[in-house]
Order: C-alpha cells, then structure tokens, then sequence
C-alpha cells in the first residue's frame, strides 16, 4: 500500500507548489479534485481534455515529482432535483472519467448521488426511517426511477472507458453504508465500487473491519480515504448521532471529523491498516483532512506522520492480525 493525500487540501497553493510539498513529505500518490463540492482548483478536466499541450505538461509535472494519481474526484450529486446542480456535478463526472482514461488512472471517486422525493422537488430528500410509511414510498420511488436508471447508465459509459467509480458512502446521500453499497453494485453494474472512509461509518455506530471485509469479498473495495471521527460520549448520550448542529459547534456536537488517530487510537487504525492488508487491498490509503480543530497544515502533517509509521510497521510485518 502507498500513502496518498486528497489534494484539496492544499487549494491555497499552486499546482506545483501542491506538488513539491507533497513528494517533500514522503508521499507516493495524490488525489485530484477534478469538480462537485471539492472544486477542480488543481485539476480542470475540461481545460485539459480540450489542450493535449496542457495534458502533457500536466502529467509530465506530476511524473517527475515521483508521484502517481490515486483518483480523479468529483464528489457531487448528479441526482439533485434543481436541474442545474445535478447537470453540472454531471458533466463533471463523466469528464472526470473522460480524463481518467486519457491519463491511465483507473479511478473516479463521487457520491451516489441522491434526489428529492418527487418530480416536484426543490431539494434532495434524505430517507432516514420506513414510517410513516410515506417515507418508504419516497425510498423507493427515489430508487427506482432515479438512482438504478442513472447508474446503470453511468456503469455502461464506465466500461466504454476502460475506468471504474468508488462510490463514496455519506450519510445524506442514497448510498450511505455497505447495504446501501452493494445494492447499487448489484442493480447496476461492476464497474461501481467504493471509496471506502471510515469516518463516515465512525458516526454511524459501524465497524470498519466488518465494512471492509464485506465490500472486499465483493470485490468492490476501490479506494481508501484516511479520516478519522471523535466521538463525544457525553452528547451522543444526550442526543444520539443524528446531528444537524453546525460543524462548528465542536464543543455541543455529537460527533466531528478529526485528523486520524485523534478520534480513534493507533489500536484501531492498525486494525484497520492490517485488514486491508490481509483482504489484498494494495490500493493508496489517501489522507483527507476536515478537522476543525487542527490547521490544515498540522492535521496532514500529523496524519502523514501517524499513517507512514503503521505503514512502516505493516511492511515489517507488525500488524498481521485483524
């Protein structure tokens, strides 16, 4: 396994300034923001699927640093029922992958996607319970007349490109845990697996262990983001992990995003770590930071940091057990 960064991070910086700080702290691979909510700062699909001069200067830049692209990703929300939004995050999917094949990286990250609960919506409708039992009409209606048409679509222009998508499972989307998961795989198509964050699965009470074996014996464990969730025994208690109050309100929320190891120990990340290693996933592990309590610069140095010495000790053969 090689160690990566979620480039978007660094959207301060320039592309190649990006570049130099990332080969110069040890790291083998970055993942591009290519358009959907991480933006495309480093990496515009369009511009460079319209410039082979670019293309060609684009990849020779990250060539010579000794780095390699884990993913192209657009996280977005093709299902959105304001037309605008879902064309948009649409065509920044498809020429994402687009770009994928002309650069040879096998993978496009993104949501599922999720629409609203009618023709007539303005906004996505995110179904959390089966009653009443108007909430599971919209499930299914969302499913059957949005989510399978668009995605067995999207699997058939995936095959035409030679690239495959790693679905990333979000709560608030329809594709929000390994159910969910492989349920899109199999209306729809091999060509789609996961993006696999544990961060996300922290919150809702899962186990990561058990996500990824599960996905990894349906040969749908793609790629792998590096993110850790701290959990606050004490408001969870009080109000569970359904929570809507701003990412900001750390000290009142149930739960927040955390640079990895500070929401979950060296233990459970090298649980982690080696369950990847023994279910064959030789795929980049790529840190992506969302603390609102360390700087950017802290969270990925100290990330980079935690994760290269697991790494270290999983080459030596440490970390053997799960």
């Amino acid at each position: 396994m090689k160690l990566g960064v979620f480039s978007v991070l660094f959207g301060q910086k320039s592309f190649e300034e990006m570049l130099d700080y990332v080969a110069e702290s040890g790291l083998q691979a970055i993942e591009l923001g290519t358009g959907g909510y991480p933006g495309n700062t480093h990496c515009d699909a369009a511009s460079l699927l319209a410039d082979e001069e670019k293309l060609t200067r684009f990849r020779e830049a990250i060539n010579s640093r000794g780095l390699e692209i884990s993913a192209l990703s657009c996280h977005g929300n093709p299902l959105h029922p304001n037309k605008e939004i879902a064309n948009q995050h649409h065509e920044d999917f498809q020429n994402s992958v687009k770009l994928a094949a002309k650069l040879g990286v096998e993978t496009v990250i993104t949501f599922s996607g999720c629409p609203g609960e009618s023709e007539q919506s303005l906004n996505p409708s995110w179904v959390t319970c089966p009653w009443p039992e108007d909430f599971g009409r919209v499930l299914d209606w969302q499913w059957e007349e949005k989510v399978i048409p668009y995605w067995k679509e999207q699997d058939q222009f995936l095959k035409e490109h030679g690239v495959r998508v790693a679905i990333e499972p979000h709560p608030g989307f329809v594709v929000y845990n390994t159910e969910t998961m492989l349920r899109l795989r199999e209306e729809c198509g091999d060509s789609i697996g996961v993006n696999f964050d544990p961060s996300h699965l922290f919150w809702q009470n899962m186990d990561p262990i058990v996500g990824i074996k599960d996905l990894a014996k349906a040969g749908a464990l793609y790629h792998f983001h590096a993110k850790d969730t701290g959990i606050d025994a004490q408001n969870t208690a009080a109000n569970g992990v359904l929570d809507t109050k701003s990412y900001r309100d750390e000290l009142n929320r149930s739960w927040i995003f955390r640079t990895v190891g500070y929401g979950h120990g060296e233990e459970t990340w090298r649980k982690i770590i080696s369950t990847l290693q023994l279910v064959g996933y030789d795929g980049v592990i790529s840190i992506e930071h969302e603390d609102s309590l360390m700087s950017v610069e802290e969270g990925f140095q100290k990330a980079a940091s935690f994760l290269q010495n697991l790494l270290i000790k999983e080459r030596i053969g440490e970390i053997w057990w799960a």
